[in-house]
């Protein structure tokens, strides 16, 4: 297992990083630049890039990926302002050591846009060499194991690429100084910004490792926010034609200091400060106060040292992707912390650093810069813990701050362990001036977002009005619609549903017809539901003396003469089913009483006339005598009628035409 040395440049401070890997890494020489050498992917460059490169210099990069693999390097820019490739150029070879053997030569005018070049092995060197010139930016490149074709470059934006939706590899080390990113996760990012350089800036893949980014386009937004995440500070933007944004596992939910569901005993920490002026209540600034967004005092510690911690108890093990922090939020105090570590536990007593992969140091965040913009940081991979501790290493003034943790539950729940409360915090009274303010790191962009405060506020207004003026209109036509749909007070009823049977049908033809003026009745639906059509009492005729006489059927409604004064049946009141006579015992045979009619009112021709007005009923029981009655329905061979005969049915004596009932 070797060790190899890395130089990089990520927020304007130098680090070195001692990487424990598979393969050897490594870079030699004075003209080296902006150099991250991933496990399985990384970026380097000339010194001074994008600015001009020093003369008469010269570096080595030696890169080895994992056995079996290929290399794939583009260039994404080279610009050497010389004519003479005897001193000036980008050699780029198979394996490192004296048995490398070259791959390509390049020289001015030899890249014009982003050039691709494959190794035969798992080892490739870099090799820039600089002779004299009066100016030219140098070079930049990204390489990455032949598993990802896809592979981009730092320097690539969101409007090179005309897909709605992609999905590219993005290299380690895109954290550069040069490039410039505007917008921010969700809301999307300016098609202007590095991709993978915004990438970062959303917690989608790490400086480190780099890593796969899916990427989809929309429409442009008037404006894009400034925000400071993952040591990448966004800067705020105007319109643009186009915007994209990253899609994300979804695992990026609070965790529930800021809504309430994180209870205040579930929020500990080393000490708390309490301070007061004089004859005043001293003010406690306790851990509770630690929640994101929350008016108040914020948690501050009682001692100004690197001891403080705060911590979390999330109850149970949940996967946690990343966290925010602001500073007091308090003009009068204006304390925040500028770096901290992040150490986790899952049982409370056994505490593990949390390092960068690749890495075996413990990684230190970029804290706030100020006491009131909000930083994020995501962690990747993601921690997997019940407990989240948050060790301050600078700040300004006084230990101070305020967070909430970014994640989501972790799909397989472990068993719930009983475990002991952390201890009392300690307490201090000291004023806040007496305190060290340590070194605040500098920041790759520093620049300042807008105050949000006035924007939201604007917002909280403007939406709800904007919502009651677009549902307004709405309202009025659906109640306009509705007004004239409704339906009329006067509503026509149909015949029921024995009036169309055939029976009915039948039954019609003893009935007279419709009486000229005649209309039906309506009922009003306003009206009482009680009110009927008043009904005269139905009259029934006697049969008519006629010497001629026509049957009506095989049944009749009437009874034959008992003798020789035949009895009715009283008509049936209103109130009651109909007002015809009380019907015949189904039993015996059914007869009708003979009508008789005068021969001189007499019409031929038809065996069942209706009579008109001028058809009078006579009720003189004298002439019944001349009456001849028509055979029982039960009779199998019924005797003609003798013609002539004609019966007439019952009938109300006023002929009022159907009135109308409100």
């Amino acid at each position: 297992m070797d060790t190899a040395l890395m130089l990089g440049r990520g927020t304007g401070l130098f680090f070195i990083i001692l990487f424990s890997a598979r393969g050897s890494r490594a870079q030699k020489g004075d003209g080296c630049g902006h150099t991250v050498l991933g496990t399985g992917s990384g970026s380097l460059a000339s010194l001074g890039y994008p600015l001009s490169y020093p003369t008469h210099s010269v570096c080595e990069w030696e890169i080895s990926v994992s056995a079996g693999d290929t290399l794939v390097l583009r260039v994404a820019d080279l610009d050497i302002h010389t004519q003479n490739c005897q001193v000036s150029y980008l050699r780029l070879f198979n394996g490192i050591g004296a048995g490398r053997t070259e791959i390509v030569k390049l020289c001015h005018g030899d890249v014009s846009g982003s050039r691709v070049v494959e190794s035969a092995g798992h080892q490739v060197t870099v090799q820039f060499m600089s002779g004299p010139h009066s100016h030219g930016r140098g070079f930049f490149l990204s390489y990455a194991s032949s598993k990802h074709q896809d592979l981009i470059t730092c320097l690539e934006k969101g409007n090179d690429f005309a897909e709605a939706e992609f999905s590219k590899f993005c290299p380690a080390g895109c954290l550069t100084d040069f490039g410039e990113v505007s917008g921010t996760i969700p809301h999307g990012y300016r098609d202007s910004s590095p991709l993978c350089l915004a990438g970062i800036h959303a917690g989608v893949v790490s400086n480190a490792l780099g890593g796969a980014v899916s990427v989809v386009s929309s429409k442009g937004i008037p404006h894009y926010d400034s925000t400071l995440a993952n040591n990448v500070t966004s800067v705020a933007g105007n319109l643009s034609p186009s915007l994209f944004t990253f899609k994300t596992s979804g695992c990026y939910g609070t965790l529930g200091l800021e809504s309430g569901v994180v209870s205040d005993s579930q929020i500990s920490a080393s000490s708390m400060w309490e301070w007061g002026r004089h004859g005043d209540k001293p003010s406690v600034w306790a851990p509770s106060g630690s929640r994101l967004k929350r008016v108040g005092l914020p948690w501050a510690a009682a001692n100004s040292n690197s001891k403080e911690w705060v911590q979390v108890d999330l109850k149970r093990d949940k996967k946690v992707t990343g966290i925010i922090t602001t500073g007091s939020t308090l003009p009068e105090f204006q304390f925040y912390v500028s770096t901290y570590r992040v150490h986790y536990s899952s049982n409370g007593q056994d505490w593990t650093a949390y390092q960068e992969a690749g890495s075996n140091q413990e990684k230190v965040f970029q804290g706030n810069t100020n006491y009131l913009q909000e930083v994020r940081n995501n962690f990747i991979p993601p921690i997997e813990a019940r407990f989240i501790r948050i060790c301050p290493s600078q700040w300004h003034q006084q230990i101070a701050l305020k967070m909430e943790l970014l994640g989501c539950q972790l799909h397989s729940a472990r068993p719930r362990i009983f475990y002991p409360a952390a201890p009392p915090p300690q307490r201090s009274t000291t004023p806040p001036l007496q305190r060290r303010t340590t070194h605040t790191p500098s920041v790759r962009n520093t620049t300042m977002p807008q105050h949000p405060h006035n924007e939201v506020a604007l917002v909280a207004v403007l939406v709800p009005v904007l919502v009651v003026v677009l549902t307004a209109p709405v309202l009025v036509i659906v109640c306009a619609w509705l007004w004239k749909s409704r339906k009329s007070p006067e509503v026509t009823y149909d015949l029921p549903h024995w009036d169309r049977t055939v029976w009915w049908k039948s039954m019609k033809q003893l009935l007279p017809s419709k009486l000229d003026g005649e209309e039906c009745v309506r009922y009003s639906s306003t009206a009482r539901a009680d009110q009927r059509p008043r009904m005269e009492p139905a009259e029934y005729a006697q049969p008519l003396v006629s010497g001629t006489m026509t049957s009506l059927g095989q049944r009749s409604t009437f009874k034959p003469e008992e003798g020789t004064d035949p009895e009715y049946d009283a008509p049936l009141t209103p109130e009651q089913y109909h007002a015809y006579a009380e019907p015949l015992p189904a039993s015996g045979a059914e007869y009708a009483i003979p009508i008789t009619i005068d021969r001189v009112n007499h019409v031929s021709g038809a065996s069942l006339a209706f009579l008109g007005p001028g058809l009078l009923a006579q009720t003189d029981s004298s002439q019944s005598g001349m009456s001849m009655y028509d055979t029982p329905k039960s009779t199998s061979d019924q005797a003609a009628p003798a013609e002539g005969q004609l019966y007439q049915v019952p009938q109300n004596s006023h002929n009022t035409p159907c009135q109308e009932i409100d």
